[in-house]
């Protein structure tokens, strides 16, 4: 691996956290939390693919697979696929990865201009799910850390992120209770938490692209 792979892996995690923490800015404990679970995420996922790839280093150690080289994706390595396998892996990831990083983005575009107005927003991405950019949240985790490059830490971290950003909506849901009432009542009522009603994923994606 050496030096080169490692100040690669360190500048990786300093743009994507610096990406996050621009447009997240935690403030509660609970919102620290779950940017914690994401940091330690990132950190992790990064560390072994420009560093050392210690979830294949254990699987060609405890599987026996035959391999010359520890430096292919799990996947990769687990099917027998080589490079060609990686490469395929990192072009959907990324692909899926940024599609979820636009809903992120544009979903707390949309938040941040409705708290400056104090307005409850309904439109935009808001109209397919209540909380669109902890969706783009998990959409570019899952891109990156579970299609890309799946590691022993980004598989068993992300359902903890997941439920950590679950309970964290649920308590700013009831924030929005108690300031817009019976209209957010009926929009809470008529529109999904995080994942859109079938055939809108693709309206949806096309409105966090700007169309």
């Amino acid at each position: 691996m050496g030096t080169f792979g490692w100040g690669l892996a360190v500048i990786m995690v300093i743009v994507l956290s610096w990406v996050f923490y621009r447009y997240f800015a935690p403030k509660g404990w609970r919102e620290w939390a779950g940017a914690g679970l994401v940091q330690a995420f990132i950190i992790a996922l990064y560390a072994e693919m420009y560093g050392f790839p210690l979830t294949v280093y254990l699987a060609i150690r405890f599987f026996g697979l035959d391999r010359e080289y520890v430096s292919y994706s799990l996947w990769s390595t687990l099917l027998n696929f080589s490079e060609t396998g990686m490469f395929a892996a990192m072009i959907l990831g990324y692909g899926v990865a940024f599609t979820g990083i636009g809903l992120f983005i544009k979903g707390w575009k949309e938040v941040y201009r409705a708290r400056q107005e104090n307005q409850l927003v309904t439109d935009g991405l808001y109209r397919f799910v209540r909380h669109p950019q902890y969706t783009g949240l998990f959409i570019a985790l899952f891109g990156e850390g579970i299609i890309h490059w799946p590691t022993i830490f980004s598989i068993s971290l992300l359902p903890l992120i997941m439920i950590a950003y679950y309970f964290l909506a649920r308590k700013e849901e009831r924030e929005m209770l108690r300031k817009f009432g019976d209209d957010y009542r009926i929009y809470h009522s008529q529109v999904p938490m995080f994942l859109p009603r079938w055939g809108q994923w693709k309206a949806m994606r096309k409105r966090s692209q700007g169309s």
